[in-house]
């Protein structure tokens, strides 16, 4: 259940509050995108006192948490607005 929190859940969770707090595509995509590996690490560190997993094993499965934190907040996002180009006249 541990490992379902840390590598889906809370990407999410990083993801949809990356977007609430910055509401800018830029910014929230960066802070997304640094704080999901990050947060993984802490939580497989404190979950995991026997050092079973170690910074590689972080490393290879960054891809699918960075993946599900800027999902989610280009979720919340939603679509842009279309633009309607007038026409001259």
């Amino acid at each position: 259940m541990r490992a379902f929190v840390v590598l889906f859940v809370l990407p999410v969770l990083i993801g949809i509050a990356s977007e609430r707090l910055f509401r800018d595509t830029t910014r929230s995509t960066l802070a997304a995108t640094l704080a999901a590996p990050s947060v993984m690490y802490l939580c497989l560190h404190v979950f995991d006192p026997t050092v079973t997993w170690n910074w590689l094993a972080t490393l290879l499965v960054s891809p699918l948490v960075i993946a599900l934190a800027l999902a989610s907040m280009l979720f919340c996002f939603g679509r842009p607005p279309k633009r309607r180009r007038g026409h001259p006249g």
